[in-house]
């Protein structure tokens, strides 16, 4: 029989329900249907269970390292020229035993992701150690070895051959936890063993200058020493970091703790498991930040995205017709709202993938085809711009606090500039002026202006007016230095 509704009584405003029962359902489907996201998630009355349940997958790892120990004899000190200071020098060298090998002990933690014997755990744990041993919970101890490792992620993937077959966790979608949810770290602080800590996501995307693909989250659990490569697992047990660095001027836990999310390790992983290394995309790029400025100069809505300083030769973006001053708004469909989005990205994508690039260029947006390239590890140097001779000739650049000069030889020649160098070269900078305030110095080249190439001071002089007079606060310029190529926003000073 269907529940019969009863209706308003006339002028009462008050509904009724004939049925006793109806209410109750309406009140359940209530529940599980409009209860906000925050009553869904209250914190358990425990965590015995939970943490009974992952203790088993949580390992120790145990390190030894050898190193040259002293001997611990030390040479009396005798003032210089004394009578003994050969005496004694002679007898301490005849009898000072030899330098005795020691093995230096660490500890670290880590997880089981396969019951054949996988465990993941940090790079800098394992790293530059002889001999690596894996710690059970029931305190047996199993020779290990590295399948691969990743520096760069601090990442390592280790393989044990157990008599039985481990407890492994299961990985959980790190980019759906929030801030404020509720996760539980397990590790070997400072050698205890399986040690249990409870907090919250306090922030996400942290970048703590570890490396060049940081994107930390933060949680306030307990990390202390040794707990590094253990996992921070959710609250239905998955694991969506793992711990990895600590704040800490005392050296011990004071809230501040960094785990490298699940979605970026699961890639480095897969990688080192399959190929022992990792093979990163490339872009082919040197980039920089959107400011405000250089967004307004260039019609941007906001201070969004990477913009391209320069494009290196035969790499993919050269290809794909990626031009110096162009902002990457979009890269295979993920948005860059900041420029340290871009290389983690693109470092994530398959190599030989082709993906669409979205670009704003000439006040609108563009999109390209890329094909990704593998990242080979390059190292570059850069050497300090020499000083200008005070002899060097100087074209005053009125509101900006620089002095430009036409390139000849003798310039080229005094600065140490190559012989295919093009532009204005800064000559001198006024201190406390917009272009020492930008970093600008002399021996930098300017490359373009307002995105136009420039090679006469007049030139340069003519586009600051322009600009000054169309009602501009600021500049483009394009800057050649200690670093490679960079865009610059030089403020305008009144007139």
């Amino acid at each position: 029989m269907i529940p019969q509704f009863g209706r308003c009584k006339a002028g009462s405003g008050v509904s009724y329900l004939r049925v006793p029962m109806v209410r109750w359902i309406i009140a359940l489907v209530a529940l599980l249907f409009f209860a906000s996201p925050a009553l869904a998630r209250t914190a358990p009355d425990s965590f015995a269970e939970l943490a009974e349940r992952l203790l088993p997958s949580v390992v120790n790892i145990s390190t030894t390292q050898t190193a040259e120990g002293q001997s611990g004899i030390e040479v009396p000190v005798v003032p210089p020229g004394s009578p003994f200071e050969d005496f004694f020098k002679e007898f301490f060298e005849r009898n000072q035993p030899k330098q005795r090998q020691r093995k230096a002990t660490s500890l670290g933690s880590g997880f089981v992701i396969d019951a054949q014997g996988y465990v993941i755990t940090n790079n800098h744990v394992i790293q530059d150690a002889d001999e690596i041993s894996v710690i059970l919970q029931d305190e047996s101890r199993i020779d290990a070895k590295v399948i691969g490792r990743d520096p760069k992620t601090d990442i390592a993937v280790l393989k044990v051959e157990p008599s039985d077959k481990l407890k492994p966790v299961r990985f959980g979608d790190s980019d759906h936890a929030r801030v404020g949810d509720w996760v539980v770290a397990i590790g070997n602080p400072f050698g205890f063993g399986g040690t249990v800590t409870a907090g919250i996501i306090s922030a996400r995307g942290r970048d703590i200058n570890a490396g060049p693909y940081d994107d930390f989250l933060q949680t306030d659990a307990a990390i202390n020493r040794g707990n590094s490569g253990g996992p921070i697992f959710n609250l239905q047990g998955e694991v969506i970091g793992i711990a990895t660095a600590i704040f800490s001027p005392s050296g011990g836990s004071i809230g501040i703790g960094f785990a490298i999310p699940a979605n970026s390790a699961r890639p480095v992983i897969d990688q080192l498991i399959k190929h022992g290394a990792v093979r990163r995309g490339w872009l082919g790029v040197r980039i920089q930040s959107v400011t405000d400025e250089i967004a307004d100069t260039l019609g941007l809505k906001g201070a969004a995205g990477a913009l391209v300083a320069s494009v290196i030769d035969n790499g993919p973006a050269k290809k794909a017709d990626i031009r110096a001053g162009d902002v990457i708004l979009e890269f295979d469909g993920k948005p860059i709202d900041q420029m340290r989005k871009l290389p983690r990205i693109v470092a994530e994508t398959e190599v030989g993938k082709a993906v669409d690039v979205k670009v704003w260029r000439g006040n609108k947006a563009v999109t390209v085809k890329v094909t990704v390239a593998a990242l080979e590890e390059t190292e570059e140097v850069a050497a300090a711009a020499p000083r200008a001779p005070n002899d060097t000739p100087k074209a005053s650049i009125p509101g900006v606090g620089l002095a430009v000069a036409a390139l000849n030889d003798r310039l080229r020649s005094d600065f140490g500039l190559d012989e295919d160098a093009k532009g204005l070269v800064v000559t001198g900078v006024e201190a406390g002026g917009p272009a020492a305030e930008q970093g600008i110095k002399p021996g930098d080249l300017i490359v373009e202006v307002s995105q136009e190439p420039v090679t006469t001071p007049d030139q340069m002089a003519a586009k600051v007016t322009a600009a000054r007079e169309s009602g501009k606060k600021s500049i483009l310029l394009l800057i050649e230095g200690d670093a490679g190529l960079r865009f610059v926003a030089l403020r305008l000073a009144a007139n």
